[in-house]
């Protein structure tokens, strides 16, 4: 097998990655892509090694081995100001790590002052533009616990797009709420992808990945089972693997 070069105008752009755990080979050579723009949704088991690829593009993990180029800059370059690099992208957890001692409005500027240096003025501005957007803009005042968790996560988004990031990485963002929360998520998501943010989603949401996604991809076992167009992975799965995961969940 021929190594896949780099793509040009990638977002994302994965090599050959590989990530152990101990003995446990977890990212068994991935290569995978994420155009600018693109919406790509990645599906899978648990223990698939989907939340691994993802906090691996953002060195959340350290690969064993492999390349990652975010835009035209590889951040496994051992030299890389990998700070710099991660200012660039936007991460949304499952967990809303939330300050829960701050306001809403101070979790959305402490880290525009501190990492950005922006003052305190031009830092609101842009929090409440982006409470806004995510359509909380009456709740700057409001503490966490004060907050449903669906409203927790929106906030956790406003926070990461007032860093002004190229592109946002999602792990199972609804995947701690109540389903009657998990709407609102999706829908702020909705409006992202609409805006053109290039964005990479670990989700079990089929609906989100078939309506938005431009790529979908289902990992298992560490490895790329089978990608493409989301409509046609999610109706006619052409591998036995993806027909078995996708016959328990849909």
């Amino acid at each position: 097998m021929t190594e896949r070069t780099r793509e040009s105008g990638a977002a994302i752009d994965v090599l050959q990655l590989h990530k152990y755990f101990g003995d446990n080979e977890v990212l068994q050579g991935i290569d995978f892509h994420v155009g600018n723009g693109q919406v790509v949704c990645v599906i899978g088991p648990s223990g698939s090694g989907k939340s691994t690829l993802l906090r691996c593009v953002n060195l959340l993990e350290t690969p064993t081995s492999g390349k990652i180029f975010i835009e035209d800059t590889e951040i496994t370059d051992p030299d890389v100001d990998v700070d710099a690099v991660r200012s660039r992208i936007g991460m949304v957890f499952q967990q809303f790590n939330l300050f829960p001692h701050m306001t809403v409005l101070k979790n959305l500027t402490v880290a525009q002052q501190k990492v950005k240096g922006r003052g305190k003025d031009e830092a609101v501005e842009c929090a409440r533009r982006n409470l806004a957007k995510v359509g909380l803009a009456e709740r700057e005042d409001a503490y966490p616990a004060h907050l449903s968790g669906g409203q927790q996560q929106r906030i956790a988004i406003a926070r990461a797009l007032s860093m002004d990031p190229d592109m946002m990485l999602f792990d199972e963002p609804t995947s701690a709420l109540d389903p009657e929360l998990v709407g609102d998520v999706l829908g702020v998501m909705k409006d992202l992808a609409s805006e053109g943010m290039t964005m990479m989603v670990v989700t079990h949401e089929m609906g989100f990945a078939r309506e938005v996604g431009d790529k979908l991809v289902f990992m298992d076992g560490g490895v790329i089972v089978e990608e493409g167009d989301p409509v046609a992975v999610l109706g006619d799965p052409q591998h036995e693997r993806t027909q078995s995961f996708l016959s328990k969940v849909l």
